[in-house]
């Protein structure tokens, strides 16, 4: 049975035929409010010059603290895959963002550290992305955004149940 809020996301898509399952109708409308919502951050992050990758890299910096972290190490950390670790560091390089020295013991391994320009950056969007994100649930009380997380949790690649596979 399909929901009767499918009339939205069709429109939106331009589809005429129903959905083939409430599956794919999540599934897409999971995609879309993704991509919607990135988007909003991304026009934000804009004023700042940076990417949404560019910001994630920098967080994940700022949480490894002095020591940094490998290049590897931070590809493996980014909530949206990137191909290549290395450019996004050089962008971050070249506007002063972050520093990188290569390791003594082992020369082959370059450590990525937020350098004070890219803490002040962080710093100065805290609180704006905290309000940023308050803002994007708005609709959702406590009780509903704990159970949208729990299910977002449960439908996660790799931690679906093996009862729904196919035989």
């Amino acid at each position: 049975m399909q929901s009767d809020n499918s009339d939205d996301l069709k429109t939106h898509i331009k589809q005429t035929k129903p959905f083939s399952s409430i599956e794919e109708e999540i599934l897409l409308r999971l995609i879309r409010t993704g991509d919607r919502l990135q988007y909003e951050i991304n026009q934000m992050l804009k004023k700042k010059k940076l990417t949404i990758t560019q910001y994630n890299a920098l967080r994940i910096l700022r949480g490894a603290g002095d020591a940094g972290l490998p290049c590897h190490d931070i590809g493996e950390r980014m909530i949206t895959k990137v191909p290549d670790v290395t450019r996004l560091l050089d962008r971050l390089e070249d506007n002063g963002l972050v520093t990188r020295t290569r390791q003594t013991d082992d020369r082959r391994v370059v450590r990525a550290r937020i350098s004070p320009a890219g803490m002040s950056l962080l710093q100065g969007l805290d609180e704006p992305m905290r309000q940023f994100h308050i803002q994007q649930v708005t609709g959702l009380d406590r009780a509903k955004l704990s159970q949208l997380n729990d299910l977002l949790r449960s439908i996660r690649p790799g931690k679906a149940s093996s009862s729904g596979s196919a035989q």
